[in-house]
């Protein structure tokens, strides 16, 4: 068994995969409407859907607002320098809601961005 995505809704695909793809730099890997049901599923990721876990983005045609929910807490990706990526983000126009520096009560560099829909996206420094 492997993860295979991760969905969530969003209310402006348009945003969304400005987001994710111009300002995260993922790659949109296939994007299909269906216009019977009246939504559009557009995947996301980093590598191709074979090889990694992706994000689907879910965008339902005639609803303008969702609500997170108090269980949801983030998405998590891995970057080489947390400082650097925060700039570059900042830099694009993206909303850095926690700024790059080390976890509470811990020396885990991490930082917080927020979509579009304020979807909190944890920036952590690559472990490798």
């Amino acid at each position: 068994m492997r993860m295979l995505h991760t969905m969530i809704r969003v209310r402006d695909l348009e945003s969304s995969l400005h987001f994710y793809c111009e300002i995260l730099g993922m790659k949109l890997l296939r994007k299909h409407d269906f216009p019977e049901g009246k939504f559009t599923l557009a995947f996301v990721g980093f590598a191709d859907e074979k090889d990694s876990t992706v994000l689907e983005l879910t965008h339902n045609w005639e609803v303008e607002e969702y609500e997170h929910g108090n269980a949801y807490g983030h998405i998590a990706i891995s970057v080489d320098d947390v400082y650097a990526a925060c700039t570059r983000i900042r830099g694009m126009g993206g909303n850095v809601v926690r700024d790059a520096g080390p976890m509470k009560g811990g020396t885990t560099v991490l930082a917080f961005v927020e979509d579009p829909d304020g979807y909190k996206v944890e920036l952590l420094a690559d472990r490798h």
